[in-house]
């Protein structure tokens, strides 16, 4: 390391590279008194190159506790597949823990966003999915029961489109969602192991095949684990230039 490289820049470099050494762990990083006697430096110095990798994300402080590692957040794409085929994709382990896997009747609400009758019968999944044994979301999912007869004569599915589309053909063919923050509630935060009022990231979806819709479901993504990724494409107009204007 460069002997002219001034002492804040030398010192975030090497907790740069700790951070990345310790990826795995969530055991805070050491204090910033220890870092100053570690690096024989000012606190103030200390703590600038920690607030440098904090704006960066490498590392994140949690009041009252500590300053750790941040763990690297996974990329969420807007596409129509399962939990399951997206967590396989990206090299991870998809589990998930069944909360209900029941009948009920459509209420005032779920009636208008699931395009039914109010009381028609409809197929409620709740999961809580994990990756790696880790808690990441919560997805309620909504089908019309007369599309889907005798799907609770099975356990709940590990794949919910994989079994739509082997056991009824039903493929999913485009899709609608709406993304908007939210803050856990007690419940909720209690499942995702997170703090209570932490940042979520809502994402209501309804999926159609032709017109007809299919799945109406609600997902709660822990903001500390996900960040949305949507591929956009500029539409192309037309490189004419107007005719001149002529006065009359």
């Amino acid at each position: 390391m460069p002997s002219s490289m001034p002492k804040y820049q030398r010192i975030r470099l090497e907790l740069k590279q700790m951070a990345e050494e310790r990826a795995t762990s969530r055991d805070p990083i050491p204090s910033e008194r220890d870092l100053s006697v570690h690096f024989a430096a000012a606190r103030m110095t200390v703590r600038r190159a920690i607030d440098s990798l904090v704006e960066e994300g490498v590392l994140e402080r949690v009041v009252g506790v500590g300053t750790f590692v941040s763990r690297p957040k996974v990329d969420l794409h807007a596409r129509l597949t399962s939990y399951s085929e997206e967590m396989q994709r990206r090299g991870m382990v998809p589990t998930a823990r069944v909360l209900h896997f029941d009948e009920r009747s459509a209420n005032t609400v779920l009636a208008r966003e699931i395009e039914l009758t109010e009381g028609e019968p409809v197929i409620r999944l709740q999961r809580l999915l994990l990756a790696d044994g880790e808690p990441m979301s919560l997805d309620e999912n909504y089908l019309p029961a007369k599309y889907v007869p005798g799907i609770l004569d099975e356990p709940p599915p590990s794949s919910l489109y994989n079994l739509l589309e082997v056991r009824y053909g039903i493929v999913m063919q485009w899709g609608e969602d709406q993304v908007e923050a939210t803050a856990a509630t007690p419940s909720e935060a209690r499942l995702l192991g997170i703090d209570v009022g932490m940042p979520l990231m809502r994402i209501q979806r309804h999926a159609f095949v032709g017109q007809r819709l299919m799945d109406y479901s609600v997902s709660l993504y822990r903001a500390d684990r996900y960040k949305l990724w949507v591929p956009l494409e500029r539409v192309r107009t037309s490189t004419r230039r107007p005719a001149a204007s002529r006065d009359l």
